[in-house]
């Protein structure tokens, strides 16, 4: 029976029947050591009686860096439904696992080339969502995971990713976290979150009658009940504990004092016992079949488990496990030991487990002097753990560095971890590993690397200048480079730095240079431009079409580079590349940036629709978020509104679910300007300050999104009618230190409208200039026409009227009816300002239809304000037209993919969701539509 937990057993019964009811859900359970967590679980399962189906695990403290160490023995139950994931989640789980890898390639070296790209972890996450939903297919499926504080982080990322997914999958995941008294921050974990806090007095008396008895001592029930301060775990081993040393520990934490109870519980317990004990404490997973062997090594026996066993300190559960009965057990068992005794356990342990990364891990731990042979098998350990997609690489690479004897492959070894820590997120660490590293060897390309490590880390936190300074520095030391030793001391180490390692980290470098600022872009390319790559380099065919894209529209014509106008269509590069082995979509995706920044939108469309759909076949999921946005600009551009929300709010939550902070901060922006079209003011809002408040963790820099975000929230005040806070936020974004993104050089007509409302057109005066020499070197006849409606606008006045003509007929070529319709807003304004109202009526009456069917709505407003003032009285919106879309985003989308004909499953498949979520979204889309079946689905949605 539990005292005092009623709000807690609320919650979880809360979960518990919405999983009943067909919904999903999930819930953290965090406290203090001791306070009751574990026996809330053992509560939820029994609440959940044989209705649920129930899988369970627990972090343990050694397999923290052991990657998905905990998954696998969470879904160990489902591994025989692997075959119903789709091929790219089957693979990548099983590469997790350890069920499918590749043979090995020989040991890894630091290089300025990619290496093979690991097992996706966004695809992990969704494998274990698809298997979680599998279980949960015959009955209710509840998943509970235990002391989430050492679960190895590569399991916790999947688990967190499908939590966060979960939507009507018939799975409740309830998971438990120790805090520490005192800690300033825990980790944030983004799931809903009960905190269990200390029993009440009178709960914490019934509780310590109940385990001690009633012939307790009232001064001794006095100590207890202060000392325990509701800890339900103190409350039950105080007073049970042993030796002088409990009654002497009133001052330390109660977390210390308890580790002090199990002492003395572990001390009056034979020696063989406590060996075995300590065996089960250093092995990770309590197998009888890896413990025993272990013990027997040690001169121990299966028969001195019994005095464990009796005292209640531990339990062998059914499928011939070791559980402690805490988790504090363990870690008393573990401090307790001497040191030298802690290293023959491991050893032992190492010997009784077969070849791989677990006999590996404890024989690291054992290791007290450099030991080559050991070092080897730990990289090997780390090449293995990067394949999976897990985290735990820098520490394997770490640790085989301090066992390496020689000098430089410990350096080489150390450049790596470097490597691996920045990946892995572990910022601090990276730097502190490349400081160390650089000190051991003036090898020019481990310098290069290692300023790329550092520059990674810059540029997380916001420090775009020095990233892309550091970046820039090394390439050019690469490039210049014709006898750069290599930092490794593999065999096939190259001798010379090749020009494409070069252009690699210029790639990284133009990255970094387009949130520094122009001049830095502009040096970049410049020096991208100059490389001499060869025809058959993959890189090459990109290194020359970013130069000769981007620099053009910045107004500086490439040196090395056709003229933008002659630029041949990014289709060629792409074609090229490819030819030459470049890696698709990965080494494609900054083309697509490049077709924007140059006004080839059309490109955009073209090449980003298909790198995304080839992304989403292959399962490289972690390059969509960047180019679904690329895609969604496009499409906003071209007034598929529609299409963009879908594309962008899909890549938001793969940002989100990829931890890819910049991406969503410039999405949510992206999809803030979306809602500031239709008017969806508080929507806007909304998605704005998220995108200003995105910023990743530990940076200090203005959020990536910003200069969309200002866009959407001055269209958002252009549209309804505060020209005057659409100006400030226009000219500070077309003339700041952003002025050359898309966002800021396609704000500028906008500025120009806002400018002359107020009766300032010389606001905008310095951001035309550019924008007209943009225009000029995009060529395209969409950009001419809005240059034109910026002249219209601007004067003088007897040039309004050709100029607005003008920029009508190229519209009537491009397919832009956004832009088309405010022209011609614009143009019908102009003329009922000039008492022609006649003329002025077919130009509102055809902005107002568009603006109409596009569900723009304040534009909407305005051109039947404006069409009434002719004296025409302006057509009512019918309700179709004054209501968005009645279905969701992702309603839509499935409404769409069922439409063509796909299953439930392929569009599972399709859409990274479980086949149940998407029958949910079906169920919910009918009565919208006003249909009763998928074979009703319109095609036209």
């Amino acid at each position: 029976m539990l005292y005092g937990r009623e709000h807690e057993q609320v919650a979880v019964d809360g979960l518990l029947a919405r999983v009943r009811d067909g919904g999903a859900g999930a819930l953290l359970l965090r406290g203090e050591a001791g306070i009751g967590k574990t026996a809330l679980l053992d509560d939820a399962v029994a609440r959940a009686g044989t209705a649920f189906r129930v899988i369970r695990a627990a972090g343990v403290e050694y397999e923290a860096e052991l990657p998905f160490a905990g998954l696998s023995l969470l879904l160990a139950p489902g591994l025989d439904r692997l075959d119903v994931l789709p091929g790219p989640q089957r693979r990548a789980l099983e590469a997790a696992f350890g069920l499918g890898e590749a043979p090995e390639d020989p040991a890894a070296a630091p290089s300025a080339t990619p290496a093979p790209a690991p097992a996706d972890r966004l695809l992990v996450g969704l494998a274990t969502l698809g298997l979680l939903a599998e279980l949960a297919a015959d009955q209710p499926l509840l998943c509970v995971l235990d002391d989430v504080q050492w679960l190895d982080r590569a399991s916790l990322d999947a688990l967190l990713l499908a939590a966060r997914r979960l939507q009507a999958e018939g799975v409740a995941l309830l998971l438990a976290a120790r805090t520490e008294p005192g800690a300033s921050v825990d980790r944030q974990l983004g799931l809903p979150e009960v905190r269990v806090t200390g029993l009440a007095e009178a709960d914490a008396t019934r509780l310590l009658a109940e385990r001690a008895g009633p012939d307790l001592p009232a001064a001794v029930r006095d100590r207890l009940l202060a000392e325990a301060a509701g800890n339900p775990l103190a409350l039950t081993e105080l007073p049970v504990a042993t030796g002088p040393q409990a009654h002497t520990a009133g001052g330390l934490p109660l977390t210390s004092r308890l580790l002090i109870a199990f002492h003395g519980q572990v001390t009056g317990l034979p020696p063989a016992t406590q060996t075995l004990l300590l065996v089960a404490a250093a092995e990770e997973s309590g197998e009888l079949d890896v413990l025993l062997p272990a013990a027997a090594a040690l001169g121990v026996g299966a028969e001195h488990l019994a005095p464990a066993e009796e005292s209640g300190l531990v339990t062998v559960t059914p499928d011939r496990r070791i559980a402690f009965r805490h988790p504090l057990l363990r870690s008393a068992i573990l401090q307790r030991a001497p040191h030298h005794q802690r290293l023959t356990v491991h050893r032992a342990v190492a010997g009784a487990l077969p070849d791989g990364d677990r006999r590996t891990w404890h024989l690291a731990l054992a290791a007290t002097a450099p030991d080559a042979a050991l070092a080897d098998a730990l990289e090997r350990t780390a090449v293995r753990t990067g394949r999976r997609g897990g985290h735990g690489g820098a520490a394997a690479y770490e640790r085989a560095a301090r066992l390496t004897p020689d000098r430089d492959a410990a350096t080489r070894r150390l450049v790596l971890a470097a490597e691996s820590a920045t990946e892995e997120g572990e910022l601090e660490r990276a730097e502190a590993l490349a400081d160390e590293a650089a000190a051991r060897t003036d090898s020019i390309l481990a310098h290069a690397l290692l300023d790329h490590v550092r520059a990674t880390a810059h540029f997380w936190r916001g420090s775009y200048p020095t990233a892309y300074r550091l970046l820039l520095d090394a390439a050019l030391a690469l490039a210049t480079s014709s006898d750069a030793p290599d930092a490794s001391d593999a065999p096939d180490a190259p001798d010379v730095v090749e020009p494409a390692h070069a252009a690699r980290m210029l790639f990284q470098a133009f990255h970094a240079a387009w949130y520094a600022g122009e001049e830095p872009v502009a040096e970049v390319l410049d020096r991208l431009a100059a490389l001499p790559l060869g025809d058959d380099d993959p890189v090459a065919p990109l290194a020359r079409y970013l130069p000769a894209a981007v620099l053009p529209a910045l107004g500086r014509p490439a040196a090395a580079a056709a003229p933008a106008a002659a630029l041949p269509p990014a289709r060629e590069a792409v074609e090229a590349a490819r030819r030459a082995g470049a890696e698709s979509p990965a080494d494609l995706v900054q083309l697509c940036g490049a077709t924007l920044v140059l006004g080839r939108d059309e490109e955009t469309v073209d090449l980003g629709g298909e790198l995304v759909a080839e992304a989403r076949a292959k399962g490289t999921l972690g390059v969509m978020p960047t180019l679904q946005f690329f895609l969604a600009e496009a499409e906003l551009f071209h007034g598929r509104h529609a299409d963009a929300e879908l594309t962008a709010t899909e890549a938001l939550d793969l940002a989100r679910d990829t931890g890819q902070h910049q991406w969503v901060s410039q999405l949510s922006a992206l999809l803030a300007y979306l809602a500031a079209l239709d008017g969806r003011t508080e929507r806007c809002t909304e998605l704005a300050t998220t995108a200003l408040a995105t910023t990743g963790p530990q940076t200090a820099a203005p959020a990536a999104g910003r200069p969309w975000a200002h866009w959407a929230l001055a269209l958002l005040d252009l549209g309804q009618g505060r020209a005057a806070g659409a100006a400030d936020r226009l000219q500070a974004l077309t003339t700041g230190p952003h002025r050359h993104h898309v966002s800021a050089t396609r704000a500028v007509p906008d500025l120009v409208e806002a400018a002359v409302r107020l009766g300032t057109p010389d606001r905008a005066a310095e951001a035309y200039e550019r924008f007209a020499r943009w225009t000029a070197a995009a060529d395209r006849p969409w950009a001419e026409a809005l240059r034109l409606r910026c002249q219209a606008l601007l004067g003088p006045d007897e040039l309004a009227e050709p100029a607005y003509r003008a920029a009508l007929d190229l519209h009537a070529t491009t397919h832009r009816p956004f832009e088309q319709a405010r022209t011609a807003l614009l143009y019908g304004e102009w003329l009922r300002r000039t008492r022609r109202r006649t003329d002025a009526r077919p130009h509102l009456t055809a902005a107002l239809e568009v603006f109409d069917r596009l569900a723009a709505h304040p534009w909407s407003t305005r051109a039947r304000t404006e069409l009434s003032a002719t004296g025409t009285p302006a057509p009512v919106p019918q309700p179709s037209q004054a209501l968005p879309n009645p279905l969701t985003p992702q309603e839509l989308q499935i409404a769409r993919l069922a439409a063509q004909g796909l299953t439930n499953r392929d569009i599972a498949a399709q859409l990274f969701l479980s086949p149940r979520t998407v029958a949910h979204h079906l169920y919910k889309a009918y009565p919208k539509l006003g249909i009763t079946s998928r074979t009703a689905l319109p095609t036209t949605l």
